[in-house]
C-alpha cells in the first residue's frame, strides 16, 4: 500500500475524507471575511486553483462547502450552471464564492471582475444573492469584492 494511502486511513482502518472535501464546523452565521476565512483555510496553500461555493440559508450560516472546479496552475473555470447547481440542491438563501490564486497574488484578474459580474447576474436571475467573493492566497492575505465594494449589499 502507497504511503499516501495509509496516511488517509484511520487507525481501524477505515478511510479518512481528505481535508477539503471534510465540511466546516461553523454554526454562527457568516457575517465578515473573518468568519468567510475560516471556511476556505483548506485551500489558500493549494497549487491550482480551486472554484469553492459556500451555501447559506436566510440566517447567513453556512449549509455545505462545495468545490465546483479544480483548475490548473493559473486558472478555474466556472460556468454559472456549476456555480449555482450546488446551492440549488441545498435550497440555498444566498452563496459566498470564493478561489485561490496560487501565484500569492490576491488582486483579481479581469477575468476575475468578469466572471464574478456574470455570477452576480445568474444569482439576481435565480433568487439566490452573491453575497461576496474571496480570493485566497497562502498565508493570511485575501481580496474580498465586498469589502472592495465591487459587490453592493445582497445584489
Amino acid at each position: 500500500m502507497g504511503s499516501r494511502r495509509k496516511k488517509r486511513l484511520s487507525s481501524e482502518g477505515k478511510r479518512n475524507p481528505c481535508v477539503v472535501c471534510q465540511q466546516p464546523n461553523i454554526t454562527k452565521p457568516l457575517r465578515s471575511a473573518q468568519d468567510i476565512l475560516a471556511c476556505l483555510k483548506p485551500f489558500r496553500d493549494k497549487k491550482v486553483e480551486y472554484f469553492v461555493t459556500l451555501s447559506l440559508d436566510s440566517a447567513g450560516r453556512l449549509i455545505r462547502r462545495r468545490v465546483v472546479t479544480i483548475g490548473l496552475l493559473s486558472v478555474s473555470l466556472a460556468h454559472p450552471r456549476e456555480v449555482f447547481a450546488g446551492p440549488l440542491m441545498d435550497r440555498a438563501a444566498s452563496v459566498i464564492l470564493s478561489h485561490n490564486h496560487p501565484s500569492g497574488i490576491a488582486e483579481p484578474s479581469k477575468e476575475d471582475i468578469k466572471t464574478t459580474q456574470q455570477l452576480i447576474a445568474a444569482g439576481i436571475l435565480l433568487g439566490i444573492p452573491l453575497r461576496d467573493h474571496i480570493i485566497v492566497v497562502a498565508g493570511s492575505r485575501y481580496f474580498s469584492f465586498r469589502e472592495r465594494g465591487l459587490i453592493g449589499e445582497f445584489e
